[in-house]
């Protein structure tokens, strides 16, 4: 990168953030998820591929002590930067690795992720960062299932699991994926989105892999139901 490339900056709820090349900017997704979050200080938190540290900042910032993983040295570089800048690093602690491998045998009140979700055809597939960023597998919850499997293991009892949710993957199947991890499912938020521009790239696909039949049938949707997910592990 040349000398005089610039700097990208990211302003929310006071805090100033750092956006690293090659690391996603927050989207909606990431806003939504965020705007329902709540923080108990002292609480132990973890953020599961936490780009450039949104979560992680804020949950630092209300007095918790949290781990922020993610597979991209330069997004844990950039949490770790934005960790300085908004004062947090003392409580901040960025970890480079895949999903739960950085946090083994180790429980958290509150475990949080806005993982890729779009549903990616074979053909779509691509090997730079930025596509991963979006790419969910092939029905969208390759990464969303890792994360619900693993957390019973690491949540302390009481500890909840939140993570955002596109509507066409299905609030009731998420329900029964919670469920069947011994977690009890609800929805913390429901807002309404633009739809996002890869659905409308890959919509026969999303329409293949609907199995709640959220989509119209025919034509353009021009919103989606974002969700926020809770599953709790009961004491």
């Amino acid at each position: 990168m040349s000398q005089d490339a610039g700097a990208l900056l990211f302003v929310y709820r006071d805090c100033l953030f750092t956006v690293a090349a090659g690391v996603q900017p927050p989207k909606a997704g990431s806003l939504v998820f965020c705007r329902h979050l709540t923080f108990r200080p002292d609480e132990w938190v973890c953020e599961i591929g936490a780009g450039i540290g949104l979560a992680a900042v804020l949950a630092a910032r209300a007095g918790c002590q949290v781990i922020a993983t993610d597979l991209l040295p330069e997004a844990v570089a950039c949490v770790k930067a934005n960790a300085l800048l908004n004062g947090v690093a003392d409580r901040l602690d960025a970890r480079l690795g895949d999903c739960y491998d950085p946090v083994r045998r180790l429980e958290f009140d509150l475990i949080c992720s806005s993982p890729p979700q779009m549903p990616t055809p074979p053909d779509r597939e691509r090997d730079d960062a930025m596509a991963a960023a979006d790419n969910g597998g092939l029905d969208g919850w390759a990464v969303l299932d890792r994360v619900i499997e693993g957390a019973p293991a690491h949540l302390a009892p009481g500890g909840r699991l939140v993570f955002t949710l596109f509507e066409f993957l299905g609030r009731e199947r998420a329900f029964a994926k919670l469920g069947a991890a011994g977690l009890e499912p609800s929805v913390l938020a429901r807002e309404t989105q633009p739809f996002p521009r890869l659905g409308y790239e890959r919509i026969e696909h999303l329409r293949a892999h609907d199995m709640e039949r959220t989509l119209p049938a025919s034509g353009w949707p021009s919103t989606v139901e974002r969700y926020v997910i809770q599953g709790l592990r009961t004491p």
